[in-house]
């Protein structure tokens, strides 16, 4: 016998992942360049010269035992150091190096929140559509209740009246991104104070803090001069997690970082209970290269301009064709209304011309399909007369 939880997660196929892989098979059998694959958040611009820099230089002249060896539970103190700076620096708001436990990437950081908000069978944390689909499995798998704020199609901020109405007296969190994955949009700062006046009147009246979960990996992916509101800036109970997986474009190389500000309501003890959930997770010390290599590029940012032209180009050239889908300002997703409103077909009929988009049922929004633009310009070009094609 097994989990039947897990067994069913390990047999029912990711749909981002089936897709991806799809489209390895098919590139095999009709060449590379007569597939086009939107299927998953690879990032494809390189990462910054320094960090390759960094790791070589960190490889060839310091102590090996200690470039590989294992580093404190909550991070290098080099990386925690550099990393609190620069977040204070940028922010506004100080950010202690105790402040910071890093993780192997972002979904460690957000399951080990989860965790340790487990209090009862019961505690709920409450997600806002459109949502990255491991959210789930990350939310049950950790003992907890995911629930999720139907989208705001028409702006996709969120539906703050449907939110007020969904808490209770279980919820310990809502979870945000920002830039959104699927969507690209940004939430903006007036949505921001909403949702803050929100949590901390139902707080009071729960006795209890309402945590905010920020999951943060496209914070520095954004266009046209938009900014990405500091959400501990907004409201005292948020956490933020956060990876270098797209802002360094580091995806295989697991760093993220788990961020409680000292004005969080028992800070020190969700500290901890993270560090413990951490030891239970199996997760403890991330990889102490890639920590020592953000140590030195903590201040280094993403050029853009590949993915905003990809983003011009697209957007476009879909709304040319006659698809509706509003104009991302960050991350590098378009989310696009599916013609004839069934995701799930239109997907299909998409891959048998060997275009792989993704439908949005998981996402929690029926209806529409996920493109990501970080692709060659190439694809994007030579994949919009299949899309005009399909349209209907």
């Amino acid at each position: 016998m097994f989990n039947q939880y897990t067994y069913g997660l390990g047999t029912t196929r990711s749909c981002i992942r089936e897709l991806f892989e799809y489209g390895l098979r098919q590139a095999a059998v009709v060449g590379k360049e007569k597939v086009y694959d939107f299927s998953i958040g690879n990032p494809s611009i390189p990462s910054p010269a320094k960090v390759n820099e960094s790791i070589v230089d960190i490889v060839r002249t310091e102590d090996s035992l200690a470039v590989h060896g294992y580093t404190s539970a909550p991070g290098y103190d080099g990386v925690r150091r550099a990393v609190a700076d620069d977040l204070t620096a940028r922010m506004g708001m100080e950010i202690k190096p105790s402040n910071l436990y890093f993780t192997c990437g972002a979904a460690p950081a957000l399951v080990t929140v989860f965790r340790a908000l487990n209090i009862v069978p019961e505690t709920e944390i409450l997600a806002v559509a459109p949502f990255f689909p491991e959210y789930r499995p990350f939310v049950e798998g950790t003992g907890n209740v995911f629930k999720f704020v139907p989208a705001d199609t028409k702006a996709f901020q969120i539906d703050l009246g449907t939110l007020e109405k969904m808490l209770t007296a279980n919820t310990q969190a809502v979870i945000i991104n920002s830039p959104n994955n699927p969507s690209g949009v940004v939430f903006s700062r007036e949505t921001l104070e909403k949702l803050s006046a929100i949590l901390t009147r139902k707080s009071a009246e729960f006795g209890h803090p309402i945590y905010l979960i920020s999951d943060e990996p496209y914070r520095e992916l954004v266009y046209g001069g938009v900014t990405v509101t500091w959400v501990p800036s907004v409201y005292k109970d948020a956490v933020v997690c956060y990876s270098y997986s797209k802002s360094l474009s580091l995806p295989g190389e697991r760093l993220g970082y788990i961020c409680i500000p000292d004005q969080v309501t028992d800070s020190g003890e969700l500290f901890a209970a993270c560090a413990g959930a951490s030891r239970i997770l199996g997760s403890v010390c991330a990889p102490s290269l890639i920590q020592r290599t953000v140590a030195r590029c903590a201040g280094e940012r993403p050029d853009l301009r590949a993915y905003d032209e990809n983003r011009t180009i697209l957007y476009e050239g879909l709304r040319k064709i006659g698809y509706e889908c509003a104009k991302p300002d960050g991350a590098f997703y378009l989310f696009v209304k599916a013609p004839g409103g069934d995701a799930k077909a239109f997907s299909d009929k998409a891959k048998a011309k060997n275009l792989l988009i993704v439908p949005s049922d998981d996402f929690g929004v029926p209806g529409y399909f996920r493109l990501s633009y970080c692709v060659a310009k190439t694809t994007i070009e030579n994949s919009l007369p299949v899309f005009a094609e399909i349209f209907e």
